[in-house]
């Protein structure tokens, strides 16, 4: 008999019972002074964490949304953008800037594997860019782009381009720091590796993108402009749009969850269960679709061994009490996605292995119970 169902696709991640508390608590007035406390304190925090001495934002909304505030606060119609595409959530951004009229150019890896960084410095030294994206972890492919080594060669060789850097499904999971990265714009969302309920856009703005704004002047997005949010981030007394309250307690928790793990324990966890959890999935015989090197400590994709049909399997990991997700893009019916980020703990991604296991003997695939199980537990141990 399965009583719940646990989530583990690349987000919304598991949320535990003291974050899901702050979200039960009765609502109060956005203005009220504990509150505004409550608000101030987890701006403050959440940007000192990721070394942000800019601004953080912390509003209503989703990563799109924070896509959107990335590109709206920093490019203007006839700019230059060079898109860094690991996958299909690095090409949004291209869809974004192209509304705007922005000029885009992208560079392309093959999936599963990453741009290389001699490569995008090439690009930027044959154009001027006004701005670079590239995604931290694309969950379409499952790779990890090496955000450190692209910041140290924009701030030495391209120091008017902006660095904008998607880590929706990385941040609080892998390691990323604004300033000390030299990232100009990071973006993240609550609900992956922050363990938080979908329903935040989280943007942090280094010094320089806060001066590009400044260029800028009037620029056509109302919701997304920093000038608009700016008073209100340094003093939530005041008002511009309503803050989702039960969100942002749930969030100041969440940080203190992080807090009470340490951060960089937390990033060196995430690498763990992630490499632990590719080798107990390759030992029932999946193939990881990322390339040795470039795997994503957040999620791992695995392509299916032959004869196993997409559907039939993910439905019969949720008959047994896992939601897993499918692929998408060129791996959409070849492979699963599975999530391992956030809060999701040892409890959570043994019995995420043992219903796929159970699953797999479902649909007739011979193997033997319990051994990615075997396979995970010595790696964390």
């Amino acid at each position: 008999m399965i009583n719940k169902r646990l989530v583990m696709i690349p987000g919304p991640t598991p949320t535990i019972n003291r974050i899901n508390d702050q979200m039960g608590r009765p609502t109060c007035a956005h203005g009220d002074p504990d509150f505004v406390v409550d608000y101030k304190n987890t701006i403050d925090r959440i940007g000192k964490m990721f070394d942000c001495s800019g601004q953080a934002f912390i509003i209503s909304g989703s990563g799109s949304l924070a896509l959107e505030m990335a590109i709206a606060n920093n490019l203007k119609k006839g700019d230059n953008l060079l898109v860094i595409s690991h996958g299909m959530f690095g090409d949004r951004f291209i869809d974004i800037a192209e509304r705007k009229g922005i000029n885009t150019d992208v560079l392309r890896a093959p999936w599963g594997s990453i741009v290389p960084v001699d490569e995008i410095n090439k690009q930027l030294s044959i154009k001027k860019y006004d701005a670079v994206t590239v995604s931290h972890v694309d969950t379409s492919t499952a790779v990890l782009a090496p955000i450190a080594e692209i910041g140290e060669m924009i701030h030495k060789e391209h120091k008017d381009t902006i660095y904008i850097v998607d880590g929706v499904a990385a941040t609080a999971g892998a390691r990323s720091y604004v300033d000390k990265m030299h990232i100009d714009v990071l973006i993240t969302a609550s609900q992956k590796a922050l363990g938080v309920a979908p329903g935040l856009a989280i943007v942090f703005a280094g010094n320089k993108s806060l001066k590009r704004r400044e260029t800028l002047g009037r620029i056509p997005e109302y919701y997304v402009d920093y000038e608009k949010w700016i008073p209100i981030m340094q003093d939530p007394a005041k008002y511009y749009a309503t803050p989702p309250v039960n969100l942002i307690w749930a969030l100041q928790e969440a940080l203190n969850v992080i807090d009470e793990e340490g951060i960089e324990n937390r990033y060196d966890r995430h690498e763990k269960q992630g490499a632990a959890m590719r080798k107990a999935l390759e030992s029932l015989g999946f193939t990881v679709t990322a390339e040795k090197g470039v795997q994503a400590p957040t999620l791992t994709n695995c392509f299916y061994m032959e004869g196993i049909e997409d559907q039939a399997f993910r439905t019969a990991v949720l008959e047994e009490g896992i939601m897993i997700a499918g692929a998408l893009g060129e791996y959409a019916g070849k492979a699963f996605r599975i999530g391992h980020m956030g809060n999701a703990d040892l409890h959570d991604l043994t019995a995420a292995l043992s219903a796929i296991e159970r699953a797999l003997v479902k649909i007739g695939v011979d193997i033997q119970l319990g051994k990615s199980i075997g396979v995970f537990l010595k790696e964390m141990s």
